[in-house]
């Protein structure tokens, strides 16, 4: 297989692999991207513009040019309420949220920023956009976020969530993202821009108190009542990311027995163990990466970390260690959809092509519908509005899910609440969401998954999203009849940038990431390990033919 696992994962990061926080600062306002290079233009993934300061992709000219395609496309969509706007502890964010107020400002956008330069997590921005425009109909607010989400600690991210509170669709990016390199082109010439001292006096710019705002409103998503009354003994690890200062007052406030085992915050995030491929990511779904939260399962009934940004989740009980992403969706579906009885009895699960088989099974027996979508939670914005969804997850530990009335939360990644359900799922149940899986085995089946990623450039990247149903030439996959080749997603016929090929008892998918410059081949087989490892080398031999030069 091409994954190949570092020396070095799993290890606390030496020295040698630590970022230079200075040299990564200067590059952000002292080297100017040339928007005649495709990898140093504006490009936004499936959640926002990523890059790193040293490579030329996420400075200074960038983040002016966003900001101010943001204003436009905001005045000429006549989105005239506040801007919420929150950064993460990645070091680009402070500098990049600089840049970005002194443009808000400048063009007289309404900009409400974390009060006491508190970090603010992903669904923070999402929650209070989503609250801002409750039962409105003008004057509506939107959002960014200032985040490259788990990236390594030397990449900065920029991303836009219209008054929908989601990640913008691809309609919108598009129109931002075209905007934006047109401005660089032209050299910053039409970017309204001034002094950020004299933009964070501005009479629109105030404070908005997002952490006191969420915290305040958690039980009307959670019952955490329960959790309380039953004692639940509960490990925290924020990874030094947005919502670090966030888990003591939710401990305060809803009286929890809850430890926050570290508040430290490090750009160079030097407290993290290394990767599969030895470089420092925020990813609380990786064993590799997840060492310091694994050690925690013996000390505590239930314990849990964010990634960066706390839209992700990992949760690690005393039995599983780091239950895998796919477990734990199918966990908190099937709790979900039977505990929550004032959801709409029509709503959906939503998932990604990527995610487990388990939860087409789980939500079949909860004689529930299945919506899946291509990777990209902008995918589930509209029907969490809407209520045709009431949960939406993907493999890469993201989900969110409705109040306890039905009605919408976020309709953005929470990590945090994610999180919390798996300590509520503790409380109400007696048993821990890895014992509650096992539940789920005995009734349909013990799925063997896998995924495999190595680095791609983007040429061939842009290879591998092409993929397509012709390029499988084989009626077979690991010895059983290919039933289906997708490359547009069952739930809303969206292409899902690659394919998937499907089995009765097996199933594989390949794409590249849009977040960083590798690929993905994800596995999944209800036989055994022997069977996945077929299906995965089978899908490499397709893979390896797709990323060869023309």
């Amino acid at each position: 297989m091409s994954t190949v696992i570092s020396p070095l994962a799993g290890k606390i990061a030496p020295a040698s692999v630590l970022i230079d926080v200075a040299k990564l600062l200067a590059a952000y306002y002292e080297l100017r991207p040339d928007p005649a290079v495709p990898e140093q233009r504006v490009a936004f993934g499936t959640s926002g513009h990523r890059g790193s300061s040293l490579e030329r992709s996420f400075n200074e000219w960038h983040v002016l040019a966003i900001s101010q395609a943001i204003c436009e496309y905001r005045a000429g969509q006549g989105i005239d309420g506040p801007l919420f706007i929150g950064i993460d502890t990645h070091a680009l964010s402070v500098p990049a949220f600089r840049s970005a107020l002194e443009v808000l400002a400048a063009n007289g956008v309404t900009t409400l920023i974390a009060a006491g330069g508190e970090y603010t997590p992903t669904p923070a921005i999402s929650h209070a956009i989503l609250v801002w425009n409750h039962e409105r109909h003008s004057h509506l607010a939107d959002g960014i976020v200032v985040t490259p989400s788990h990236n390594p600690p030397a990449d900065g991210g920029f991303k836009y969530n219209p008054p929908n509170g989601g990640p913008a669709d691809t309609g919108v990016t598009g129109w931002i993202e075209a905007r934006a390199n047109a401005l660089m082109v032209a050299g910053l010439k039409q970017v309204r821009r001034m002094p950020f001292a004299q933009a964070e006096r501005a009479a629109t710019t105030s404070e908005h108190d997002f952490l006191d705002s969420y915290i305040a409103d958690l039980g009307s998503v959670l019952n955490l009542d329960a959790v309380r009354d039953a004692g639940v003994h509960i490990g925290v690890d924020p990874l030094g990311g947005a919502g670090v200062h966030y888990w003591a007052r939710i401990a305060e406030r809803y009286r929890l027995k809850l430890d926050v085992v570290s508040e430290q915050v490090d750009p160079q995030f030097g407290f993290m163990t290394l990767d599969w491929d030895g470089r420092i990511r925020m990813d609380p779904s990786s064993v590799y990466a997840m060492q310091r939260l694994i050690g925690l399962k013996d000390r505590y009934d239930i314990a849990f970390a964010c990634d960066t940004d706390h839209d992700r989740h990992g949760i690690v009980t005393p039995v599983a260690g780091l239950l895998p992403t796919n477990h734990y969706l199918s966990v908190a579906i099937d709790y979900l959809y039977r505990e929550r009885t004032n959801w709409s009895p029509t709503a959906a699960v939503g998932k990604t092509v990527v995610s487990s088989a388990m939860i087409d099974r789980v939500t079949a027996k909860l004689g529930r519908s299945l919506y899946e979508v291509p990777v990209g939670f902008k995918w589930f914005v509209d029907g969490l509005i809407e209520g045709r969804l009431c949960f939406g997850g993907e493999e890469s530990a993201g989900a969110t899910f409705n109040r306890l009335d039905g009605s919408v939360w976020t309709t953005d990644k929470d990590g945090i609440v994610s999180a919390l359900l798996a300590a509520e799922i503790t409380a109400r149940t007696g048993r821990d969401p890895g014992k509650h899986y096992v539940d789920l085995t005995q009734s349909f089946g013990e799925p063997a998954t896998d995924r495999v990623e190595a680095p791609a450039t983007p040429d061939q990247k842009k290879r591998l999203a092409k993929l397509s149903p012709q390029q499988v030439h084989s009626t077979q996959l690991a010895g059983e009849k290919i039933e289906r080749v997708l490359d547009r997603a069952p739930g809303n016929d969206a292409p899902i940038g690659g394919i998937k090929v499907i089995a009765p008892s097996g199933w594989f998918a390949a794409r590249p990431s849009g977040t960083e410059d590798i690929y993905k081949i994800y596995g999944e087989s209800f036989r055994s390990q022997e069977h996945l490892r077929a299906i995965l080398q089978e899908a490499q031999g397709i893979v390896d033919a797709a990323l060869k030069p023309a």
